[in-house]
């Protein structure tokens, strides 16, 4: 199991020393470049020093990608958080075209329940926020039954309307500080949320998961275990979710890839 190989790893290895992490860039945005044990360690020290801001935690695919080349802002928001994490295989396709190997493809839907998995005997706790107000509870029942060894201290949905909810909702997480704040609201509301809220939020490591409590519902399903392997499990959300899915991947792949293709040849012909 792929859960179990992260889990081996993580608890066979010293932990690593406090260095910064390799990085690489695609469409201006600034990746880190580590395996899952290297950032399961980066993050559980965060967690263990639990002091001054807090950390933020992004993963990047081609869409979220596209969204940042064409969303400056965005593309800040992005490039200032604290870890970047490469998720899926077009962002390999474009460090692979630039010379750089990706060490290890961060999906974050297996990240968080091998992270969880791997940092059980730890005593951490972890609030859920995002999704619908049907979708967070049953995702919050599953996560409470998969993961008995943190300790779920609260959730709620993610549609913040105004700025007396969200004040609302950052009390009641500092109130229960937890180690983990994990948010579920989609590119670029997340991370921009995160951005925007991060000093004041009483949790060492805040963390943007896209659909991940869609999937712990159970309103979507996996792809197999073969196809995630190979790198295309958006073949599978595509054939779950046509009309949602078709203009993210069938436009944006090609784009995706047209864009890096503009992008080395510019840096080509700058070096030249």
């Amino acid at each position: 199991m792929e859960s179990q190989t992260a889990i081996a790893e993580m608890n066979e290895c010293e932990p690593v020393a406090a260095t910064e992490l390799p990085r690489f860039r695609v469409l201006g945005v600034r990746i880190d470049n580590v395996t899952r044990r290297l950032a399961f360690e980066t993050l559980e020290r965060a967690i263990r020093r639990r002091e001054g801001r807090a950390k933020s935690v992004y993963f990047v695919n081609a869409h979220t990608l596209n969204v940042a080349a064409a969303d400056p802002s965005f593309r800040e928001t992005l490039n200032s958080g604290d870890y970047v994490f490469a998720d899926g295989t077009g962002v390999r396709w474009a460090a692979r075209l630039q010379g750089v190997r990706v060490a290890e493809n961060m999906v974050g839907t297996d990240f968080v329940p091998q992270m969880f998995q791997a940092t059980a005997d730890r005593g951490y706790s972890y609030f859920m926020l995002g999704a619908d107000e049907a979708t967070i509870p049953a995702a919050a029942a599953y996560a409470r039954r998969s993961f008995p060894g943190w300790e779920l201290a609260g959730y709620r949905h993610g549609f913040l309307t105004d700025r007396r909810l969200t004040d609302e909702t950052v009390e009641r997480i500092n109130s229960l500080r937890p180690d983990v704040l994990l948010v579920g609201m989609g590119n670029p509301i997340q991370e921009e949320w995160i951005g925007r809220n991060l000093s004041r939020l009483d949790a060492p490591v805040c963390m943007g998961v896209g659909g991940l409590f869609d999937y712990w519902a159970g309103n979507v399903s996996r792809a197999p275990r073969w196809l995630r392997r190979l790198g295309h499990e958006w073949l599978w959300r595509l054939f779950q979710q046509p009309r949602l899915k078709a203009r993210r991947y069938l436009i944006g792949n090609p784009l995706f890839l047209a864009r890096v293709l503009r992008d080395l040849s510019h840096d080509r012909r700058r070096r030249r």
